[in-house]
């Protein structure tokens, strides 16, 4: 079945929103793809009853959302939809031109309850077995270098391919975060000297005025899409027991940093958090750790165990 196209008046808001994310916010191509995709389908819904994303209520976002509950979207789906069409209609407001301010009809509608999962994390010996690579080929530098900044720094994936050579100096790396904010991080001592490998054979793959930190063997600045193939390869020939891919360093990033300092205000500052609320996630997997460690070591609940 064909998908009628959106009039001017739904497809140019969403033009002009995906330019602001893009340019503004620097935001990810994947990301992007995802809002756009949200608002279409919103937008290829709500024109049925009205004739601008102005003109829509909030009764009608409600009844959306429960079409998508009846269509059997998941909570978590439902919530990023309406995330989406607020998000919209915040930039629509600060965009408005007219005395008449835009109203967000979005603003008190909330999706369902979900439980958000925990995220998942290699423990220290894990980390260590998927970083002992070996130093037998250029691309293997190159990969053993990525993934132990990424870990040594708590990078997210669009920062670790965004990095360039020159941001990386004094022991430690300057990179920029969602938002288009930039932040300076320490980089550990195994993680500069893989750095250190690295940069000795750069040279082999990239071209003398290429800036990039990471390169493929085509000469140019790695994609995402690539490195998530390479760690996923690296944990199969390591022996991981667990996918590897470039959040989940970064999610072990956090965890061993809380479990070893207790300091989750420092682990936001070396995440790049704006809100400490996104950063306190991770002192339910410490709880976890020290749950785990106290059920197998206290003489007590040892004794109700073997009861």
């Amino acid at each position: 079945m064909t998908q009628t196209p959106l009039t001017d008046e739904w497809a140019e808001p969403i033009t002009a929103f995906m330019a602001h994310l893009r340019h503004e916010k620097h935001y990810s191509e994947h990301t992007l793809n995802q809002y756009r995709t949200q608002l279409t389908q919103a937008a290829l819904y709500f024109c049925q009853y009205a004739s601008a994303w102005q003109q829509v209520s909030g009764e009608q976002i409600r009844r959306y959302s429960m079409k998508l509950r009846s269509q059997n979207y998941n909570p978590r789906t439902i919530n990023l939809k309406l995330s989406c069409i607020r998000s919209l209609y915040k930039f629509l407001k600060l965009k408005s031109q007219s005395k008449q301010a835009v109203v967000n009809p979005a603003q008190g509608i909330r999706g369902p309850k979900f439980q958000k999962p925990l995220p998942k994390n290699l423990d220290v010996d894990q980390m260590g077995q998927l970083l002992e690579i070996p130093s037998d080929d250029a691309l293997a530098v190159r990969d053993k270098a990525m993934m132990e900044l990424m870990y040594s720094s708590g990078l997210r994936l669009s920062e670790l391919v965004g990095a360039n050579l020159l941001d990386v100096k004094d022991g430690e790396i300057r990179v920029l975060g969602k938002g288009g904010k930039t932040r300076i991080v320490p980089v550990g001592g195994k993680a500069l000297n893989a750095l250190d490998d690295w940069l000795n054979i750069r040279s082999q793959y990239a071209l003398p005025e290429e800036p990039a930190l990471f390169v493929s063997k085509l000469k140019r600045r790695i994609s995402p899409r690539h490195v998530r193939a390479r760690m996923k390869e690296w944990g199969l020939k390591q022996g991981v027991s667990t996918p590897i891919h470039p959040h989940k360093l970064r999610h072990s990033f956090a965890t061993h940093l809380l479990e070893s300092s207790g300091d989750l205000r420092a682990v936001q500052e070396m995440l790049g958090h704006a809100s400490l609320s996104a950063t306190q996630v991770y002192t339910h997997l410490d709880f976890q750790h020290l749950a785990k460690v106290y059920d197998s070591a206290h003489p007590r609940a040892k004794k109700q165990k073997d009861e």
